[in-house]
């Protein structure tokens, strides 16, 4: 019983830790320990919570020892103040880790590796566990799971799983935004924009973009709750946050990866036909230097020519009817400059030489 009372102040002291600025300095190591600590004190609750007898005698115990030890013991910190709260000690100490923006990048991978372990075959009461840390995070903690300060070569997690893994609480959040707030995701969504580093951000979106309408699978109980119910609507709800945002749909269509853009433009025809407009659209700014024979932008912030033929390129290898209609724009634009056959006249030429010949 002593040994359980010291394990108890131990692990309240970590709790309290968890909150503050000290965390900066945990390791993946330290969060590891912690969260097996938590999951410990779980066991125990497991053990002795169907014995009446043995877990009163714990729990009166607990109670003296945390009135003797007033201010330092565990009933200094919110949420562990009797034995009930030994089944919860793991998602207080996940909520803690999660909403503390002084976490560092390694130990919050870390974290997340531990909270969604991916594809197992786990225990019921795992499960159970799984599901109840997976709506704590999107319904605590989803911006401080977005913040992405620098996902870089020595991640401990691929970026690919992480930024699955934020986009899955995007979505997860976007549907709770949507049934919670009159306006609908638009402030939270707005929020993120101005809190989190733009690029990764956006490329957070597009992941979600291309999300299967079965990930991420929504509780139950939220299916009875109202729009949007699926995460399939949930992505409608980001494509309408983005067209709604000319700037961001400018900066999300000029700043990702061209294999990324063409990937949601064949799943989302809306967004294709802004991003279509806003190639052609740049396009225009371009002028042919006939001393150098290349087109060129009137300043640094015109899209360069590279750049414009890889994207067009990246749509004309998507299957059709992507391929055909950005085929088709691409000849009405030449049209309109006078359809010229030959090089040097009209950048949609060009363009379409170029694409043809595979250049």
């Amino acid at each position: 019983m002593d040994s359980l009372l010291q394990y108890l102040e131990r692990f309240s002291e970590v709790l309290a830790v968890s909150r503050s600025t000290h965390v900066s300095r945990w390791d993946p190591a330290t969060v590891r320990r912690a969260l097996e600590w938590a999951r410990y004190l779980r066991h125990i609750h497991r053990r002795f919570g169907r014995h009446v007898s043995i877990r009163t005698a714990l729990e009166r115990r607990l109670q003296n020892q945390w009135r003797q030890v007033g201010g330092s013991g565990p009933a200094s910190v919110p949420g562990l103040t009797n034995f009930r709260a030994l089944e919860r000690c793991d998602l207080l100490l996940s909520q803690r880790l999660l909403e503390n923006p002084a976490l560092g990048d390694a130990a919050l991978h870390s974290l997340l590796q531990q909270l969604f372990p991916g594809p197992g075959v786990p225990d019921a009461e795992e499960e159970t566990l799984q599901g109840s840390l997976a709506l704590l995070a999107r319904s605590r903690s989803a911006v401080h799971m977005l913040r992405l300060n620098g996902y870089g070569e020595n991640s401990v997690l691929p970026e690919d799983s992480v930024i699955k893994t934020q986009a899955e609480l995007l979505l997860q959040r976007v549907q709770e935004a949507s049934r919670a707030e009159a306006e609908g995701p638009s402030r939270f969504l707005s929020s993120l924009g101005e809190r989190l580093p733009h690029n990764n951000f956006l490329q957070v979106i597009a992941t979600a973009l291309l999300l299967p309408s079965s990930s991420p699978q929504p509780p139950k109980e939220e299916l009875e709750l109202g729009s949007p119910k699926t995460p399939g609507e949930a992505s409608q709800e980001l494509v309408s946050w983005l067209l709604r945002k000319p700037d961001i749909m400018a900066t999300f269509c000029r700043h990702l990866p061209a294999g990324l853009l063409t990937s949601v433009a064949g799943r989302h025809p809306d967004l294709f036909q802004v991003y279509l407009g806003l190639l052609t659209n740049w396009g225009r700014h371009l002028h042919y230097d006939l001393q150098n024979g290349v087109w060129v932008g009137a300043d640094s912030q015109d899209v360069p020519w590279e750049e414009l033929y890889g994207r067009f390129q990246s749509l004309c290898r998507a299957p059709s009817p992507l391929k055909d209609e950005v085929l088709s724009a691409l000849e009405s634009c030449k049209a309109q400059d006078g359809d010229f056959q030959v090089p040097g006249l009209s950048i949609w030429t060009d363009l379409l030489l170029a694409l043809g010949s595979g250049a």
